[in-house]
């Protein structure tokens, strides 16, 4: 792995801003957590959206950037399994599919312990060399 993935974190203020726990980064593949606060659960006191895909997302980011060149989102899709709430401690694990030119395809699995909370699957685009 490269010092791609310390330097985007350095610059993730969205990340930080949500508690967002960089636990495990390899080579294809990263395991973030974050404890939902309250002020992250909606009208129906549950985890927003937003911010389950938030996780997802950050460890995203961090697999498909774990081989050097600047990497960003194509695509993705998210299905929300089952609701958190406020206190809970998600955990998302990212696992590369496979590369194929400029492009990545990643699925993230949304837990709480061993419950599933959301799947998610998201294609990467490479837009930059590694700069190393």
């Amino acid at each position: 792995m490269t010092d791609s993935v310390p330097r985007m974190l350095a610059g993730d203020a969205a990340s930080r801003a949500l508690g967002i726990d960089v636990r495990e980064v390899t080579s294809g593949a990263a395991t973030v957590t974050m404890t939902v606060r309250p002020d992250m659960v909606n009208g129906h006191g549950i985890t927003h959206g937003a911010f389950v895909f938030a996780v997802a997302d950050t460890a995203f980011a961090c697999a498909c950037n774990s081989h050097g060149p600047l990497t960003v989102a194509a695509a993705v899709d998210i299905t929300f399994v089952a609701p958190s709430r406020a206190g809970d401690v998600l955990e998302a694990r990212a696992v590369e599919r496979t590369r194929f030119g400029r492009s990545g395809i990643y699925d993230v699995t949304v837990r709480r312990g061993d419950d599933v909370i959301a799947e998610f699957r998201g294609t990467s685009r490479t837009v930059e060399r590694d700069p190393a």
